[in-house]
């Protein structure tokens, strides 16, 4: 694999990692209630807002600076999926034991896939409305994972403006997706929504986010720890697989007709 950081940032940012990690880990699940609704933040949570507060410009200095530095950014931007990958692995295993009960719920798994076009549907207006135009394409074909991230790069290229489009998503996703998922997860909890469709609605195609939603479900119900783990991964191995072909045949003709439609036939 080819490195685009030297030697010293690579070991640089590999330390400010395990420190980050380690603070985050020291803290551990800390709950606060209001009133009847009960949010845990994670230790993921913290390492993504500690990670956000130094990488302020006010804050980003001496060796930060060296640690968010453009070349450490990319870096870690470029190989994110291989963190990921571990991770995904770890969720099939954690399907295979509830295979059975999934499968009696496997048409739920495949109706949840067409929440992917509500970004299209409900996303794209707005983006006209507040003065997108191209950038509303990258922005609103989906959540801006790796599929819509892949898809957008093949088609327009990344340097385009709906290259600009997805990549803001991306971003605005990693670091506000999984902090909004540990929130609002544990409210619908207390709401009364079911814990396995909650588990189920998880599975959005992020694998941040997806963690953040169902540990925080968890963190709340610890008796059904394997069941939730597994009807997330479950919806996310589904999600990661079917939203592909919903995104390229359903949301792809859809976001034009709509698009042309809004913007009256204007480039």
């Amino acid at each position: 694999m080819k490195s685009t950081v030297s030697k010293a940032n690579f070991i640089l940012l590999l330390v400010f990692a395990l420190l980050v990690i380690t603070v985050s880990e020291f803290i551990g699940i800390q709950a606060v209630k209001f009133g009847t609704i009960k949010i845990s933040f994670l230790p993921l949570v913290y390492a993504i807002l500690i990670t956000m507060i130094l990488g302020i410009t006010v804050v980003r200095k001496g060796i930060l600076k060296k640690v968010y530095s453009k070349d450490n950014v990319n870096f870690s931007g470029k190989y994110l999926i291989f963190i990921m990958l571990p991770l995904m692995a770890r969720y099939g295993a954690d399907v295979a034991p509830k295979i059975h009960e999934i499968l009696q719920v496997g048409w739920i798994f495949v109706i949840q896939e067409f929440g992917h076009l509500c970004t299209v549907l409900i996303g794209l207006p707005i983006a006209i409305l507040i003065g997108l135009r191209r950038e509303a394409i990258g922005a609103t074909l989906g959540i801006g994972r790796e599929g819509e991230l892949a898809y957008i790069s093949e088609k327009y290229t990344l340097d385009s403006d709906e290259g600009r489009g997805v990549l803001s998503l991306y971003i605005i996703g990693t670091l506000f997706g999984t902090l909004f998922f540990s929130i609002v997860t544990p409210i619908l909890l207390s709401l009364g929504f079911d814990v396995e469709a909650l588990a189920m609605s998880a599975g959005v195609g992020s694998a941040s986010m997806m963690t953040a939603a169902s540990s925080a479900l968890v963190a709340g119900i610890p008796a059904k720890a394997d069941t939730i783990t597994a009807y997330a991964s479950a919806s996310q191995l589904l999600t990661s697989f079917m939203g592909t072909y919903t995104m390229v045949f359903l949301a792809v003709p859809i976001q034009r007709f709509m698009y042309k439609l809004l913007v009256r036939g204007a480039k």
